[in-house]
């Protein structure tokens, strides 16, 4: 229950019109992918090749779709809070085919996870039937909660769709991209985030650039990171190519990297959850 402790304490620090704005959003959001699963599950064609176009990707491009729905679904979180992460240009857009696929995924680990024997002891053929069965008694029970009075009740399948997204990814050791002998790689900050970095006049800056270890003066162009911190733009610039940290904090940059970025929100979210803020000062 840690990871929903985590998020759920992130979501208490927003304001009523914010959390209530969020709500909106994630039920809109939430019925769109509740009618391309129906559709999926209704089409025996779509369905079949759904299903087919699951069966040739591999484990690890398996992984890879659940983190970018896993990063789409962390970027809606985090963007609504105050001082959220600089954002990043790229999106990460899934197409359609990938999408339903996704969707599809999610929902079979489901099912089997609540039944084990639902899916195996059926014939593929039936499976449309038992997804079908799952599927409408979960969209039941959530059309229970969204005519309660408590409007809030509807972010916690969200929240539980975002756990179960990062325990998988953590649990495939991040798509081969975090386990084992890589753990803890240094990713590089994203081009468009580095463009986006502003130059400052360095003149009369009470501090040395931790990098080369001389001062800021000197007519040298300085750039400033999102934290604060300075440091000499011929120095930062080979530091970014390789890792997306600030070398004094550690504040992190956006990245290009699908799981370098989900460990980028979701510190954000535990800083959040835990009273903290996003900049790293």
């Amino acid at each position: 229950m840690e990871e929903e402790t985590i998020i759920i304490s992130a979501l208490s620090t927003l304001t009523p019109n914010k959390l209530k704005d969020l709500t909106h959003t994630i039920l809109s959001l939430s019925d769109h992918w509740r009618r391309r699963l129906s559709a999926v599950i209704s089409s025996p064609i779509l369905f079949s090749l759904t299903l087919h176009h699951l069966h040739s990707l591999s484990l690890p491009n398996k992984t890879l779709l659940i983190a970018r729905h896993l990063l789409f679904s962390l970027q809606l979180l985090t963007q609504c809070f105050p001082r959220a992460p600089p954002p990043h240009s790229s999106t990460y857009q899934i197409k359609r085919r990938d999408h339903d696929a996704v969707l599809l995924l999610l929902l079979l680990c489901e099912v089997h996870q609540q039944d084990p024997e639902a899916l195996s002891a059926a014939p593929q053929a039936k499976w449309p039937a038992v997804l079908g069965k799952h599927f409408c008694e979960s969209a039941l029970s959530l059309s229970g909660i969204v005519g309660g009075a408590y409007e809030g009740a509807v972010l916690l399948p969200y929240v539980e769709m975002v756990t179960r997204c990062r325990r998988f990814v953590n649990a495939m050791g991040g798509g081969g991209v975090r386990g084992g002998e890589k753990e803890g790689r240094d990713v590089a900050a994203a081009v468009a985030a580095v463009v986006r970095l502003p130059s400052v006049d360095g003149a009369g800056a009470d501090q040395c650039c931790v990098i080369c270890k001389e001062e800021m003066g000197g007519g040298r162009d300085v750039c400033e990171l999102p934290c604060k911190h300075l440091f000499h733009w011929l120095c930062i610039l080979p530091w970014l190519k390789k890792r997306n940290t600030c070398p004094c904090c550690r504040f992190r940059l956006p990245t290009d990297d699908v799981f370098g970025e989900i460990e980028r929100l979701w510190d954000a979210l535990v800083k959040t959850s835990g009273g903290g803020s996003f900049d790293g000062e």
